[in-house]
């Protein structure tokens, strides 16, 4: 390792780098980023990689590999901070701390823009105008505060599209879950109170919420309005359960989240509880790659910023440990926010209680995945027995395919290693052919040509050797082995295991063959646990390829023959088939009529015309 190299070239951008707050990127021979850092003075902080001496092994070896410098400077060091969290994200490099987090959260939307506001489940860009509560931690969460809302408040949750359409109440109105406005059951004025009770509800005042139905109920009682009563008091119930059905549910806490984090045999799990308006939206557990012999705090502390890199941050921040750059960090997320967020690690009372249990949390989770990842290490160690590999595997592709009688073809690759399945590395190969219909020798053929094809080319770039399998699973017999083997053969792969598993007698699970080169097809017992390890993948890789299958066959039903007509874009399309009712509608249609459907032009419908019948003259067809 040369570290000589890599000192020259930090000294070289030395010479005019400015001692101002901000961000620099490490780039190695491809231009890649092998590490993102923030400083308060680059030029003092870049210094330091110059005194290899100093520095730990893991950076040493970065400064060797280092080619080339990129700096930006920002006003503060905060600014560096959020700036330095975006690139981390976005770049991945190999010697940060990085959160693996693709995940978007689901939010709770009050909608604003109908004059009776529908309650809804919210992914994305918040573009249409409403109240937006969140995040969530998961689906789940939001989905049962939905139901909650709908039992308590009674607020519609069906598109304003369905809400038009209705004569009659649904099935929520009938069990008690909207006060079905769609049909007049409930005036504008009254449906503006639950909505406004439901915001006071999701700010946290669910106290002054439940006083004001509880006076509303008395009202009602007091009128001998015993029906509206029992409705009234049927929410009061609701709403109580609402309030007291969280693990978490803190009386002091408002808006806030809680952070803790776990460290084990150099790996750590650090659990994050949304808390809003005094509830728990429920909490997720996350495992950011970093180097084994990285403290407990130097992981939260590049976790936080990169995790709020794309969702607001609340007021309030609780965390199991100090972090080293406290401050800073409070100070950054104050920015994001433009609003003040502190940190706290709580010493005592109602907070620490809530604390420890998030850092309970983190510790079971991590536990569970330290034991399932060394059960798979066994498995992998009986893969390797079993197909005499030259190593224990560390990437295992499975190969499937799907159609109906040729139509719709799709094969699919998943990836399977030491920590499970690798969903992030599945891959999607719409069919292209020409392919006999239903020739899945073909099929499989195409399939690995483009994935090795690739796979060699991106090796020739320099793509970690980790991205290049120890061992390929067929779904198929003899022959896919075959179709398999040929392939390579034609691509010059020859260090590649390729195993093929055939599905037994009347494909009773348990009877498999495995077929491989230089052996006799062989069953394994039927209880080994390395069979159920085999059987899984491969039900991984059917399953994958059925619902790849069935997402490309909707969206071919979903097609019309308008998509083929040039300059016909969705809203002509909207247009035409509102008029005629159908594609056949306006294949069957005269010139005069397309002229004459609204929102189509003369010109786009004389080409409409001449798409579904080539070859008539527009003045026969007039």
């Amino acid at each position: 390792m040369d570290a000589a190299k890599g000192v020259t070239v930090i000294e070289t951008a030395l010479l005019t780098m400015p001692a101002n707050p901000g961000v620099y990127r490490m780039l190695d021979a491809k231009g890649d980023a092998l590490y993102v850092g923030k400083a308060r003075s680059l030029k003092r902080r870049v210094l330091s990689y110059t005194q290899i001496g100093r520095l730990p092994e893991r950076l040493r070896r970065m400064v060797s590999e280092t080619v080339a410098m990129e700096i930006v400077t920002t006003h503060t060091e905060a600014e560096a901070l959020l700036l330095e969290a975006n690139l981390i994200k976005r770049l991945k490099p190999r010697f940060n701390i990085i959160l693996r987090d693709d995940k978007s959260y689901p939010w709770l939307m009050l909608t604003e823009d109908h004059p009776y506001p529908q309650i809804a489940k919210h992914r994305g860009a918040q573009t249409r105008k409403g109240s937006y509560w969140g995040p969530f931690a998961s689906a789940w969460a939001v989905n049962q505060t939905v139901t909650a809302m709908q039992r308590v408040f009674l607020l519609r949750s069906c598109a304003d599209t369905v809400f038009s359409a209705r004569t009659r109440p649904c099935l929520l109105f009938q069990i008690k879950r909207c006060s079905a406005p769609c049909v007049g059951r409930i005036e504008a004025a009254d449906y503006a109170k639950l909505v406004a009770q439901a915001k006071a509800f999701l700010a946290g005042n669910a106290g002054s919420v439940q006083q004001e139905l509880a006076a509303e109920m008395e009202r009602a009682a007091a009128a001998l309005e015993f029906e509206r009563a029992a409705a009234v008091r049927d929410r009061i119930r609701g709403l109580t359960f609402v309030q007291g059905n969280d693990v978490i549910n803190p009386a002091g806490l408002s808006d806030a989240d809680v952070i803790a984090a776990w460290q084990h045999a150099g790996q750590t799990c650090i659990q994050v509880f949304f808390i809003r308006g005094g509830r728990n939206n429920g909490n997720r557990a996350f495992y950011p790659a970093h180097p084994a012999a990285e403290e407990t705090a130097e992981v939260l502390s590049a976790f936080i910023p990169q995790f709020y890199d794309d969702k607001p941050p609340p007021p309030l921040l609780l965390v199991n440990t100090e972090l080293p750059e406290h401050d800073l960090i409070a100070e950054a997320l104050s920015l994001k926010a433009t609003r003040k967020v502190e940190i706290g690690l709580p010493q005592r009372g109602e907070k620490r209680a809530v604390v420890l249990h998030a850092e309970s949390n983190a510790r079971e989770a991590l536990e569970r995945k330290l034991a399932e990842s060394a059960g798979q290490t066994k498995l992998l160690e009986g893969v390797e027995q079993l197909f005499k590999l030259p190593k224990t595997p560390c990437r295992i592709e499975v190969y499937d395919n799907s159609h109906i009688m040729g139509t719709n073809p799709y094969g699919v690759m998943i990836v399977s290693g030491p920590e499970g399945f690798l969903k992030s590395a599945y891959r999607k190969f719409g069919i292209r052919g020409p392919i006999t219909p239903g020739d899945d020798f073909a099929m499989m053929r195409e399939m690995l040509q483009r994935r090795f094809t690739r796979a060699q080319k991106e090796q020739a770039d320099g793509a970690p050797a980790s991205e290049w399998p120890d061992l390929v699973l067929i779904d198929g017999g003899a022959g896919q082995l075959s179709a398999a083997r040929d392939v390579l053969a034609d691509l010059g792969v020859q260090d590649v295991k390729v195993v093929a598993i055939a599905k037994g007698p009347d494909r009773d699970a348990g009877r498999e063959w495995f077929h491989s080169d230089g052996t006799e097809a062989f069953q394994l017992p039927p209880r080994d646990p390395v069979l159920y390890f085999l059987q899984r993948l491969r039900d991984e890789a059917h399953r994958f390829a059925i619902t790849t299958h069935r997402s490309g066959r909707s969206k071919a039903i979903h097609q019309s023959e308008l998509d083929e007509i040039p300059g016909i874009g969705a809203a002509r399309k909207r247009a035409l088939l509102n008029h005629f009712g159908s594609a056949r509608g306006v294949k069957m249609a005269g010139l005069t009529n397309l002229e004459a459907a609204p929102g189509i032009s003369r010109e786009t419908a004389r080409r409409v015309y001449a798409h579904f019948h080539p070859g008539v003259r527009m003045e026969d067809a007039s």
